[in-house]
Protein backbone atom coordinates (compact mmCIF):
# COMPACT_ATOMS: atom_id res chain seq x y z
CA UNK A 1 0.00 0.00 0.00
CA UNK A 2 1.54 3.61 -0.99
CA UNK A 3 1.55 5.92 1.90
CA UNK A 4 -1.09 8.19 0.22
CA UNK A 5 -3.07 5.26 0.25
CA UNK A 6 -2.51 4.37 3.87
CA UNK A 7 -3.06 8.24 5.04
CA UNK A 8 -5.96 8.38 3.46
CA UNK A 9 -7.24 4.87 5.16
CA UNK A 10 -6.53 6.45 8.76
CA UNK A 11 -3.30 4.91 9.23
CA UNK A 12 0.40 6.01 9.00
CA UNK A 13 3.04 3.67 7.88
CA UNK A 14 5.12 2.02 10.34
CA UNK A 15 8.49 4.58 9.14
CA UNK A 16 6.85 7.49 9.11
CA UNK A 17 5.49 7.19 12.47
CA UNK A 18 9.14 6.38 13.58
CA UNK A 19 10.36 9.04 12.08
CA UNK A 20 8.14 11.93 12.31
CA UNK A 21 5.99 10.57 15.20
CA UNK A 22 6.83 12.70 18.39
CA UNK A 23 6.57 15.94 15.68
CA UNK A 24 3.02 14.54 14.81
CA UNK A 25 1.63 14.46 18.06
CA UNK A 26 2.89 18.05 19.07
CA UNK A 27 1.42 19.13 16.01
CA UNK A 28 -2.10 17.46 16.89
CA UNK A 29 -1.86 18.32 20.43
CA UNK A 30 -1.76 22.30 19.22
CA UNK A 31 -4.15 22.10 16.86
CA UNK A 32 -6.41 20.49 19.26
CA UNK A 33 -5.61 22.83 22.09
CA UNK A 34 -6.34 25.29 19.17
CA UNK A 35 -10.07 24.35 18.39
CA UNK A 36 -10.72 23.81 21.76
CA UNK A 37 -10.09 27.37 22.78
CA UNK A 38 -11.83 28.44 19.54
CA UNK A 39 -14.76 26.79 20.56
CA UNK A 40 -14.77 27.98 24.23
CA UNK A 41 -14.29 31.45 22.75
CA UNK A 42 -17.56 31.56 20.44
CA UNK A 43 -19.27 29.62 22.91
CA UNK A 44 -22.33 31.85 24.82
CA UNK A 45 -22.07 30.80 28.32
CA UNK A 46 -25.47 29.47 29.81
CA UNK A 47 -27.33 30.39 33.58
CA UNK A 48 -30.15 28.42 34.74
CA UNK A 49 -32.08 29.66 37.81
CA UNK A 50 -34.62 27.70 40.33
CA UNK A 51 -36.91 30.29 42.30
CA UNK A 52 -38.76 29.23 45.17
CA UNK A 53 -39.31 32.19 47.25
CA UNK A 54 -41.97 34.73 46.74
CA UNK A 55 -41.31 37.43 49.49
CA UNK A 56 -39.97 40.65 48.17
CA UNK A 57 -36.36 40.22 50.21
CA UNK A 58 -35.87 36.62 47.96
CA UNK A 59 -36.86 38.25 45.05
CA UNK A 60 -33.81 40.10 43.96
CA UNK A 61 -31.28 37.61 43.89
CA UNK A 62 -33.02 35.55 40.63
CA UNK A 63 -34.23 38.96 38.97
CA UNK A 64 -30.43 40.54 39.96
CA UNK A 65 -28.50 37.94 38.79
CA UNK A 66 -30.71 37.03 35.54
CA UNK A 67 -30.88 40.63 34.41
CA UNK A 68 -26.69 41.31 34.87
CA UNK A 69 -25.81 37.47 33.26
CA UNK A 70 -28.12 38.79 30.19
CA UNK A 71 -26.57 42.09 30.12
CA UNK A 72 -23.29 40.20 29.82
CA UNK A 73 -24.74 38.16 26.88
CA UNK A 74 -25.58 34.85 28.22
CA UNK A 75 -28.70 32.82 28.17
CA UNK A 76 -30.40 32.47 30.70
CA UNK A 77 -33.35 30.50 31.94
CA UNK A 78 -35.22 31.37 35.64
CA UNK A 79 -37.64 28.33 36.61
CA UNK A 80 -40.08 29.54 39.27
CA UNK A 81 -41.63 26.51 41.21
CA UNK A 82 -43.72 26.62 44.40
CA UNK A 83 -43.67 29.96 46.53
CA UNK A 84 -41.25 31.85 43.51
CA UNK A 85 -44.73 31.78 41.03
CA UNK A 86 -45.46 34.99 42.65
CA UNK A 87 -42.85 36.73 40.90
CA UNK A 88 -44.34 36.04 37.84
CA UNK A 89 -47.88 37.56 38.80
CA UNK A 90 -49.15 40.49 37.24
CA UNK A 91 -50.26 41.74 40.41
CA UNK A 92 -46.39 41.69 42.37
CA UNK A 93 -48.14 42.34 46.19
CA UNK A 94 -44.57 41.16 47.39
CA UNK A 95 -44.44 41.16 51.44
CA UNK A 96 -40.57 41.24 53.63
CA UNK A 97 -41.02 38.38 56.59
CA UNK A 98 -38.37 38.89 58.91
CA UNK A 99 -40.54 36.45 61.03
CA UNK A 100 -37.95 33.28 60.98
CA UNK A 101 -35.13 35.09 59.14
CA UNK A 102 -32.81 35.88 62.04
CA UNK A 103 -29.89 36.91 59.39
CA UNK A 104 -31.96 39.56 57.95
CA UNK A 105 -30.77 43.12 59.77
CA UNK A 106 -34.08 45.49 60.41
CA UNK A 107 -32.83 48.87 58.48
CA UNK A 108 -34.47 51.78 59.47
CA UNK A 109 -34.51 54.44 55.97
CA UNK A 110 -34.72 57.69 58.10
CA UNK A 111 -32.65 59.74 60.82
CA UNK A 112 -28.90 60.86 61.17
CA UNK A 113 -26.67 58.00 59.36
CA UNK A 114 -25.40 56.53 62.67
CA UNK A 115 -29.08 55.23 62.99
CA UNK A 116 -29.73 54.67 59.57
CA UNK A 117 -26.35 52.23 60.31
CA UNK A 118 -27.62 50.37 62.92
CA UNK A 119 -29.10 46.64 62.79
CA UNK A 120 -32.07 46.23 64.87
CA UNK A 121 -31.95 42.01 65.62
CA UNK A 122 -35.47 41.99 66.71
CA UNK A 123 -36.35 39.23 68.43
CA UNK A 124 -39.06 36.24 66.49
CA UNK A 125 -41.27 36.27 69.72
CA UNK A 126 -42.06 40.16 69.14
CA UNK A 127 -42.16 40.05 65.51
CA UNK A 128 -44.69 37.19 65.87
CA UNK A 129 -46.94 38.85 68.45
CA UNK A 130 -47.42 42.16 67.54
CA UNK A 131 -50.33 42.50 65.01
CA UNK A 132 -48.73 44.09 60.86
CA UNK A 133 -45.51 43.87 61.37
CA UNK A 134 -44.96 41.99 58.12
CA UNK A 135 -46.69 45.63 56.63
CA UNK A 136 -44.41 47.84 58.84
CA UNK A 137 -40.78 45.80 57.69
CA UNK A 138 -42.10 45.86 54.33
CA UNK A 139 -42.22 49.56 54.24
CA UNK A 140 -39.05 50.13 55.68
CA UNK A 141 -37.79 47.78 53.14
CA UNK A 142 -39.33 49.61 50.32
CA UNK A 143 -38.12 53.33 51.71
CA UNK A 144 -34.53 51.87 52.27
CA UNK A 145 -34.74 50.43 48.81
CA UNK A 146 -36.01 53.84 47.10
CA UNK A 147 -33.38 55.47 49.21
CA UNK A 148 -30.57 53.85 47.62
CA UNK A 149 -31.72 54.03 44.47
CA UNK A 150 -32.03 50.15 43.99
CA UNK A 151 -34.54 49.47 40.93
CA UNK A 152 -37.48 47.98 42.43
CA UNK A 153 -38.93 44.08 41.73
CA UNK A 154 -41.23 45.34 38.84
CA UNK A 155 -38.16 47.12 37.48
CA UNK A 156 -35.80 44.50 37.41
CA UNK A 157 -38.94 41.98 36.37
CA UNK A 158 -38.99 44.45 33.12
CA UNK A 159 -35.47 44.45 32.45
CA UNK A 160 -35.33 40.63 32.48
CA UNK A 161 -38.45 40.44 29.97
CA UNK A 162 -36.63 43.23 27.69
CA UNK A 163 -33.16 41.01 28.01
CA UNK A 164 -34.69 38.30 26.58
CA UNK A 165 -34.84 36.17 29.95
CA UNK A 166 -37.02 32.73 29.38
CA UNK A 167 -38.72 33.68 32.43
CA UNK A 168 -40.42 29.36 32.85
CA UNK A 169 -43.55 28.53 35.25
CA UNK A 170 -44.02 25.36 37.16
CA UNK A 171 -47.14 23.92 35.78
CA UNK A 172 -47.50 21.28 38.88
CA UNK A 173 -47.33 24.22 41.36
CA UNK A 174 -49.96 26.31 39.35
CA UNK A 175 -52.44 23.35 39.52
CA UNK A 176 -51.38 22.54 43.06
CA UNK A 177 -52.00 25.93 44.08
CA UNK A 178 -55.35 26.44 41.72
CA UNK A 179 -53.93 29.17 40.07
CA UNK A 180 -54.85 30.11 36.45
CA UNK A 181 -52.48 31.28 33.53
CA UNK A 182 -54.21 34.28 33.54
CA UNK A 183 -53.10 35.60 36.93
CA UNK A 184 -49.71 35.46 35.67
CA UNK A 185 -47.44 37.96 32.88
CA UNK A 186 -48.28 36.89 29.09
CA UNK A 187 -44.14 36.96 28.75
CA UNK A 188 -43.99 33.99 30.67
CA UNK A 189 -41.65 31.30 27.95
CA UNK A 190 -43.45 28.41 28.87
CA UNK A 191 -45.31 26.06 31.65
CA UNK A 192 -43.17 22.93 31.83
CA UNK A 193 -42.78 20.30 34.73
CA UNK A 194 -38.95 19.33 36.34
CA UNK A 195 -38.26 16.95 34.05
CA UNK A 196 -38.33 19.33 31.67
CA UNK A 197 -36.44 21.97 32.95
CA UNK A 198 -34.03 19.61 34.64
CA UNK A 199 -32.15 19.20 30.81
CA UNK A 200 -31.45 22.80 30.19
CA UNK A 201 -30.20 22.81 34.07
CA UNK A 202 -27.95 20.38 33.38
CA UNK A 203 -26.57 21.65 30.37
CA UNK A 204 -25.73 24.85 31.97
CA UNK A 205 -22.75 26.17 32.61
CA UNK A 206 -24.25 27.98 36.00
CA UNK A 207 -26.79 26.56 37.94
CA UNK A 208 -28.26 28.27 40.83
CA UNK A 209 -31.09 27.09 43.78
CA UNK A 210 -32.83 30.36 45.07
Amino acid sequence: MSHAAAISSGKLPDELTQKYGTALDVWFDERFSKKLKEVEENKTPSLSIIATKGTMDWAYPPFILASTASALGWDVNVFFTFYGLELLKKDLNLQVSPLGNPGMPMKMPFGPKWFKGINWNIPNLIMASVPGFEKVATGLMKKTVKNNGVASIQELRDVCVEAGVNLVACQMTVDLFGYKRDDFIPEVKDWIGAASFLPVAQKSDVCLFI
